[in-house]
């Protein structure tokens, strides 16, 4: 199983290079379209290499994905939260009613009376 793994990741870095060395011509990113810029008075630019543009890209794709999800999984995070206190509650209570049921008892005929 390490084997497949280092396999795969292997041939997922060796598709980054390839990726990269394919697309190493420098491009400009803009941060505001010409016109834009000129009316705010900002004209932002950056050289990079178009691997370095694809590649970020993807990254901050899976970035705001994995925040989306985590947003939208609050709910069940603190219903799961929720439930987990309320269960600690009942088994607190139920050993409290265990113990109110066996008390004055003998301690033998209590441990029995528990195990059946």
């Amino acid at each position: 199983m390490r084997y497949i793994r280092y396999a795969l990741l292997g041939s997922f870095a060796v598709a980054l290079i390839a990726v990269a060395l394919a697309n190493s011509n420098i491009v400009t990113l803009k941060v505001l379209p010409e016109d834009v810029a000129a009316f705010v008075g900002m004209n932002a630019s950056v050289d990079l290499p178009l691997f370095i543009v694809i590649l970020g890209g993807i990254l901050v794709g899976l970035l705001v994905g994995f925040v989306w999800e985590w947003v939208r999984e609050y709910g069940q995070r603190a219903d799961a939260a929720r439930q987990a206190r309320e269960m600690r509650r009942l088994e607190r209570e139920v050993a409290r009613l265990k113990g109110e049921k066996h008390e004055g008892k003998d301690e033998v005929l209590a441990l029995l009376d528990e195990a059946s």
